[in-house]
């Protein structure tokens, strides 16, 4: 990816107010993910919505890379919606490494940073992420007539309807035809790289952080991974939210625009 590809990233806007804010999503996801969230900041902020490469309506790449991606991310926020300076970055999961990234190789364009439930780390509970993408690629496209039917198949091999409809958000019908709208190979194939992080040659991020950790998830593990974070991002502030798990904003949306508001120093929502 160059430069010239950030014409690619599909963004969505939500407002037209208030404080600049970048939801970046995680693996499965796509910027729609988090309408609640941004509508439920309004009129105190408007909201990027980015669908990241190789998923929503982004173009798919090559290789998965979270230094390209990053760099394509502040490719496009150069172009429009930081061209008028700093901007806050929420990033999940995925999308939380690629935030990270983002604060550390391009600082000018990231007043505060929310890295929500992931750490600056290799690991994380990978198997059940490739259990999922083998679950999907699994499913016989050819035999679906109705995303109720990618359902019934699906559900053989995951249980939880709420991640089955997560899931099958990227099922996209074209014609009488069904297809993937995300790259599952090319997310198979690359698990190991999604999981982990790549080095950074002594760069920090010196702007305030937020640390988002659902208290019913492992991905954040202060012990260990707390000295990783503080080092590069020294203003780091870890708040764990209770009853969520790793999908934090959409399990405890309430308590997570909330921890947001108060982070980001954005009024209260009108009564």
């Amino acid at each position: 990816m160059t430069a010239t590809d950030a014409r690619r990233l599909h963004t969505t806007t939500v407002g037209d107010s208030g404080a600049r804010v970048v939801f970046l999503h995680g693996l499965f996801g796509q910027g729609r993910n988090f309408t609640q969230i941004a509508k439920a900041l309004e009129p105190a902020a408007q909201s990027l919505l980015v669908d990241l490469p190789n998923h929503g309506r982004s173009a798919w790449t090559e290789r998965f890379d979270y230094t390209e991606v990053a760099d394509l991310v502040a490719d496009e926020l150069r172009a429009g919606f930081a061209a008028d300076g700093a901007v806050h970055v929420v990033g999940h999961s995925m999308g939380g490494k690629v935030a990270m990234l983002l604060a550390l190789r391009h600082p000018e364009l990231v007043d505060r940073l929310v890295v929500a439930d992931i750490a600056p780390a290799s690991g994380g509970s990978l198997g059940e992420f490739a259990h999922l993408l083998d679950s999907l690629a699994a499913l016989d496209l050819t035999t679906i007539k109705r995303r109720s039917d990618a359902d019934e198949q699906l559900a053989e091999r995951v249980d939880d309807p709420r991640v089955r409809g997560f899931l099958l958000q990227n099922l996209r019908a074209h014609g009488d035809t069904f297809h993937w709208q995300a790259n599952l190979d090319l997310l198979r194939r690359s698990l190991p790289v999604i999981g982990g992080f790549p080095d950074i040659d002594g760069a920090t991020f010196d702007g305030p952080v937020l640390w988002v950790a659902g208290d019913r998830s492992d991905y954040i593990r202060p012990d260990e991974h707390g000295p990783v974070m503080r080092g590069l991002f020294p203003r780091t502030t870890l708040v764990t939210i209770k009853g969520a798990g790793h999908w934090v904003h959409s399990e405890q949306p309430e308590a997570f625009v909330s921890v947001l508001r108060h982070f980001l120093d954005l009024p209260d929502a009108p009564a």
